[in-house]
């Protein structure tokens, strides 16, 4: 059985200042940047991380201080805002909205749930009977939560309140 470790990528310059970032990149504050640090910490056993290609992601796996193989991949995106990448937090909203039906110009959060699937698939061929890290985005988590976790319906999960916490554990 792989054993599947999710975190959030650390706090960014846009998280603090209320930007929904979507596929841009996103820079890590002096906070992401020590956040990053502990992650390291937290998790010193696993055998590999995957991250999303964006930066933020990536920047959160590069100062961990983790030695194992670290591999990107562009499936564990965030969901693609299309018009609103960069727009305020709020111009998001109603986000259940979009469980289905595209942002202008991007993705539904369907879509990233299919994206996730496809991952895991991967994963669960490669990583059998490993414990596998990967650092990416709030959908990616709604996702995994919905498809490893409570099998809630992706629209309940988009309307739960988030609640960071150290990591998010989920068997393949």
């Amino acid at each position: 059985m792989t054993r599947l470790i999710y975190e959030t990528h650390s706090t960014t310059v846009d998280n603090e200042r209320g930007i929904a970032t979507g596929w841009l990149p996103g820079e890590l504050s002096e906070r992401g940047r020590g956040e990053s640090r502990e992650l390291g910490l937290r998790w010193p056993d696993v055998d590999v991380v995957f991250s999303s290609d964006l930066r933020r992601a990536v920047n959160t796996v590069e100062l961990s201080g983790l030695t194992v193989p670290h591999f990107v991949d562009w499936r564990l995106r965030e969901c693609n805002y299309g018009e609103l990448n960069g727009a305020p937090v709020g111009e998001l909203e109603p986000r259940v909205d979009r469980a289905h039906t595209p942002f202008p110009g991007g993705q539904s959060y369907a879509d990233v749930v299919e994206l996730t699937r496809s991952f895991l698939a991967d994963v669960k061929r490669w990583y059998a009977d490993a414990t596998v890290l990967v650092v990416a985005h709030s959908a990616n988590r709604w996702a995994l939560d919905h498809l490893l976790g409570s099998g809630k319906p992706i629209e309940d999960l988009i309307e739960s309140p988030f609640e960071w916490r150290p990591g998010w554990t989920y068997a393949l």
